[in-house]
């Protein structure tokens, strides 16, 4: 080398070495490095990370003997202010030759041979070429490690809050639900995750099925605090629910005998009253004993069971009502065709007579068969319109 190219190719160098070193201890602060330093790993993290380990310290072999060749180069540059010749010809064979020297390495005595392990020597750049590849090994440990525990520890810190949740809630609701199970379940994976997060992640399944038992267990939980804070109020409306489902039930029965005296109707037709089994239900809640769980269950239930019953009452008597409505409405079809009949010269018609006759007979007779009125309407709208049976 020149001695203009020698002081660029050192000056280079330096700036290099303290890019690596920046990289090293960036790689050494890194969260993932600290945790795994000081864990117990088992399984295929522990295989993996013994395999980055190994490549870190080879790593950390090259740079300290990467390093004290530069360390030597700098002490050549800095011995004279103008290099001689011998100083050049020292400064090119480290910056430029194999100067960086590894030391064999150390064998097992059943691998030793009787004959000298030569050492390794490497230019500067092929000791780099290495250092990255090592460097590349054990950031990708890291990374794989890094995403396993990523993709896990979050979920199990949310189901962990969640239990902390639960927890608290029953504490202030004064009741206990088991979930010794779900919390033993919790910590096992955890300890799994943390131990082995490569070969032992948490079954997506079984944390799944924790996530929505606690889930249900807040969700039941709050409803029975709110419930134990708002019963007062809340029997009260219910109460006045049921009062809604008596009138709607008695509607329902002064239509049904309104209506049945027009419109024959089967049995089955009659209301048919939910308020009493209601209204037990009701005394039994005021009554019961249990925790607040279970009564905020029961209460909801019962609050839906009314507002279904007050609305199918209704909806019976608007049933009933309407089935006097369609009588009117097939009387009122019965006379239009009676007019198109006479329109056509068909009302003189003996059959068509017949056919009307039979039609109206049905239609005002208390109380009518809808069904057997409709076919008659129908027979003689047919007949009217030059049809048959």
């Amino acid at each position: 080398m020149s001695r203009e190219g020698a002081e660029h190719a050192l000056r280079a160098r330096a700036d290099e070495r303290d890019r690596i070193s920046g990289d090293l201890l960036d790689l050494e602060s890194h969260t993932t490095y600290q945790l795994l330093k000081g864990s117990s790993l088992r399984g295929a993290t522990q295989r993996r990370w013994a395999a980055g380990q190994a490549a870190l310290s080879t790593l950390w072999v090259l740079y300290d003997a990467y390093r004290g060749v530069l360390r030597n180069a700098e002490r050549i540059r800095a011995t004279r202010e103008r290099m001689g010749a011998e100083q050049l010809a020292e400064l090119t064979a480290l910056l430029a030759g194999p100067s960086v020297v590894l030391k064999a390495a150390a064998k097992p005595v059943e691998q030793r041979s009787l004959l000298p392990e030569a050492d390794e020597r490497l230019t500067l750049d092929q000791a780099v070429l290495r250092m990255d590849a090592a460097f590349q090994e054990a950031t990708d440990v890291l990374a794989e490690i890094d995403a396993a525990w990523s993709a896990a520890l979050p979920r199990l810190d949310a189901a962990a809050g969640e239990l902390s949740t639960v927890t608290a809630l029953q504490n202030q609701l004064g009741e206990t639900i088991d979930l010794g199970q779900a919390k033993g379940d919790l910590n096992r994976m955890r300890a799994a995750t943390l131990e082995d997060p490569l070969g032992s992640p948490p079954p997506e399944h079984e944390l799944d099925r924790i996530t929505a038992l606690l889930s249900r267990c807040r969700a039941d939980l709050e409803q029975a605090l709110q419930v134990k804070q708002e019963y007062g109020r809340r029997r009260e409306d219910l109460a006045a629910a049921l009062d809604r489902v008596r009138a709607a039930e008695s509607d329902a029965r002064l239509a049904h005998g309104a209506v049945v005296v027009k419109i024959a109707l089967p049995p089955q037709a009659a209301p048919r009253s939910r308020i009493g089994a209601l209204t037990d239900e009701l005394d039994a809640l005021d009554v019961s004993t249990e925790g607040w769980v279970p009564r905020a269950g029961r209460l909801a239930a019962l609050e839906r069971a009314a507002q279904e019953a007050a609305g199918q009452a209704q909806a019976t008597a608007k049933a009933l009502f309407g089935l006097v409505g369609r009588r009117d409405e097939l009387r009122g079809r019965l006379g239009a065709c009676q007019a198109m009949a006479v329109r056509k010269g068909r009302a003189e018609d003996p059959e068509t007579t017949r056919l009307y006759e039979r039609a109206r007979s049905l239609l005002w007779t208390a109380p009518c068969d809808l069904t057997k009125a409709a076919e008659a309407v129908d027979l003689y709208q047919r007949a009217i319109h030059g049809g048959g049976r």
